[in-house]
């Protein structure tokens, strides 16, 4: 088998070959500029903006590069999680099945499980990323929360989704690992970050730890495809359109579980709690009601309500395993901090502490 491109390695006559697979047969890269880009931390992202010859208006003048992080840490986080296998997988098996926008797929490869893959991918711009620490506007969230029927409608309880190893369907095993990751990883995030959470946050935060339930379940009787990981840093926002336009990158974490936990994880996360506050019944009635539209009615407002009160718990798994598991940076340490505190504040708020068992 042939060695994956890297960042480095990447050269005219490879970025030609890609553009010629995707249809634009009389194009040729006849050089390029690169860039990083983004704030991942288990990937790496690079933007190719190309000198092409030839193609048409169709021919894309920049494509985004993906690669494991270079950070040894980080990078075995990657292959513990699964996070490039799955990541992978996703554009390969995956995303043509959903109407959820995503960028188009030029290249997919891994070796394995990772560390080496590579993905070459549609540059969304003038979409920009969203900014976690941040926050959004209401009308984004809204446009976030509605994106995401066109990944749960289309997969909603399809059986044909189950058996894969690599897409993690929660079993007895890996729900036991992940509430023992949460519970090796809490004392490290107490000891970093717990000084900055509010007492009655830090309090539901040790709460979790000691759950039977939420956020480490089996999967209930709705369920679908989850992103796991939908916040504002993995999608890219186009605020010019109205209503704005939103892709969503960052497939690295792609699961089957509760559909409510990526739309209770998003606005937990990405609003402000005295934002959020107001318009969050609106926006879930909003996703309810376009669910029922692409064919989901048997679940009614009810079970979806309850439902996104227990997700309000799926934010603290990612945030307290991912806080102390990966590279440690400056503008980390505010994320963990905002998305702990955020997605503690909705609990609290939503009183799904009840929800605990």
């Amino acid at each position: 088998m042939a060695e994956l491109p890297t960042p480095e390695t990447i050269d005219a006559g490879w970025l030609t070959a890609r553009l010629r697979e995707a249809g634009h047969a009389t194009a040729t890269v006849r050089g390029f500029t690169k860039q990083r880009i983004g704030t991942g931390q288990v990937g790496m992202c690079v933007r190719y903006t190309l000198d092409v010859d030839g193609g048409d208006e169709t021919t894309p003048r920049s494509v985004v590069g993906k690669f494991a992080s270079d950070d040894p840490t980080s990078r075995q986080t990657g292959i513990l999680l699964k996070n490039y296998i799955k990541e992978v997988s996703f554009y390969r098996d995956l995303a043509s099945r959903l109407s959820i926008r995503t960028p188009r797929c030029y290249y997919a490869d891994i070796v394995g499980e990772g560390p080496e893959f590579v993905l070459l991918l549609e540059d969304m711009a003038p979409a920009e990323q969203g900014d976690q620490l941040a926050g959004c506007s209401p009308e984004v969230a809204h446009a976030a929360v509605l994106e995401l029927v066109g990944l749960h409608a289309p997969s909603w309880k399809d059986e044909s989704l189950r058996g894969p190893e690599w897409l993690g369907e929660p079993s007895d095993t890996t729900v036991q690992m992940g509430r023992m990751l949460y519970q090796a990883n809490l004392p490290a995030f107490l000891e970093r970050y717990g000084p900055r959470l509010a007492p009655d946050e830090v309090e539901i935060i040790e709460a979790v730890a000691r759950s039977k339930g939420p956020p480490f379940q089996l999967l209930g009787d709705a369920w679908s495809l989850v992103h796991i990981d939908y916040r504002l840093d993995n999608l890219l926002i186009d605020e010019t359109a109205k209503p704005p336009r939103v892709a969503v990158v960052d497939w690295q974490s792609v699961a089957l579980g509760s559909p409510l936990s990526d739309v209770a994880y998003f606005l937990g996360a990405g609003l402000l709690p005295e934002v959020r506050r107001p318009v969050e019944e609106e926006i879930v009635r909003a996703y309810h009601v376009a669910l029922g539209e692409a064919g989901i009615r048997d679940y009614a407002w009810e079970r979806c309500w309850q439902d996104y009160r227990r997700g309000t718990f799926s934010g603290f798994a990612v945030t307290i395993i991912a806080a102390v598991m990966v590279q440690q940076t400056e503008r980390g340490d505010d994320m963990f901090v905002a998305m702990a505190s955020r997605h503690a504040r909705h609990a609290i708020d939503l009183g799904a502490g009840e929800l605990l068992e």
